[in-house]
């Protein structure tokens, strides 16, 4: 599958880092973005630059706080209402915070932001990549999910808190989604992967208006990661290659077909965890 003018691509995150130059490789290929972001400012910058790289195509945003689950539901439905069709769904937003916070509905910022944001936003827009077939569902995951458990009895790290911890318990989140949501689109003409793009230099771990970021991360990536562009470049290849049309349910270390943890192959907690987040997300798929 060749991203050409008529690919329409939902994309989240894309404002900075790896989102945004994933969005430029897009659309350098001939896609139409559809940004789901939350600071207008950015936005508006990363929409320009879009411009400039393909005048012909008119690409959107639509703004959201995907933190809140019913904020995700409420794009997809706004989304899906405009767009003809959605070929690929990139769910790629994520944040880490030093100190634990709590989102207005009562969820725990992180867990909220960087999973129940994909489970949501993915569930309203559904039926339209179903509709588009065949198209693609990619998860930005990440190898800190190894070694990382979920506690079904803390989910939302009240009793034990570190940024660390919430993000890998988050990232197998993502793995353990991916694997569940393949299952049930077998035979849908939907694939659905998820991969780790590589260890980072971008904004990520910083502070955003409202989080408190984590300090110690964000000079870590600075200083030890590859470009957004040779990250994006994974991204971009699990949207379009021809040669992954039939993969899914499947984890990528970058450009290449990894094993996950162990915790992340077992379906019996898979399965657990999608019934929670559909009664936390307030959801039904």
């Amino acid at each position: 599958m060749n991203a050409t003018p008529e690919r329409i691509v939902v994309l989240t995150g894309g404002t900075s880092g790896i989102g945004e130059a994933t969005a430029l490789q897009l659309a350098e290929m001939g896609a139409r973005l559809v940004l789901v972001a939350r600071d207008p400012q950015r936005t508006a910058r990363v929409l320009e630059l879009l411009e400039r790289k393909s005048p012909a195509i008119k690409h959107s945003a639509h703004l959201a706080n995907l933190s809140r689950p019913g904020e995700a539901v409420r794009v997809a439905r706004e989304i899906a209402a405009v767009e003809p069709r959605i070929d690929i769904l990139i769910n790629n937003a994520g944040i880490m915070s030093a100190e634990r916070q709590v989102t207005a509905d009562g969820l725990e910022l992180t867990f909220a932001t960087n999973h129940l944001a994909y489970f949501a936003l993915t569930q309203g827009l559904l039926a339209r990549l179903a509709d588009s077939a065949p198209a693609r569902i990619v998860n930005t995951a990440s190898e800190v999910h190894r070694g990382a458990r979920l506690d079904f009895d803390d989910l939302q790290s009240a009793r034990s808190y570190s940024g660390y911890g919430a993000y890998a318990k988050s990232k197998l989140a993502n793995v353990l989604f991916t694997r569940a949501l393949a299952r049930r689109l077998l035979g849908s003409g939907v694939t659905v992967n998820c991969l780790h793009p590589g260890v980072v230099a971008s904004r990520f771990g910083q502070p955003r208006s409202g989080e408190t970021g984590d300090p110690s991360t964000a000079s870590f990536l600075a200083s030890h990661g590859i470009t957004p562009e040779e990250s994006a470049e994974a991204v971009v290849q699990l949207a379009t290659s021809p040669d992954l049309a039939q993969a899914t349910g499947q984890y990528f270390n970058q450009k290449h077909a990894a094993t996950p943890s162990k915790e992340a192959q077992d379906l019996a907690v898979a399965e657990k965890l999608w019934g929670v987040s559909e009664k936390l997300a307030g959801i039904k798929y």
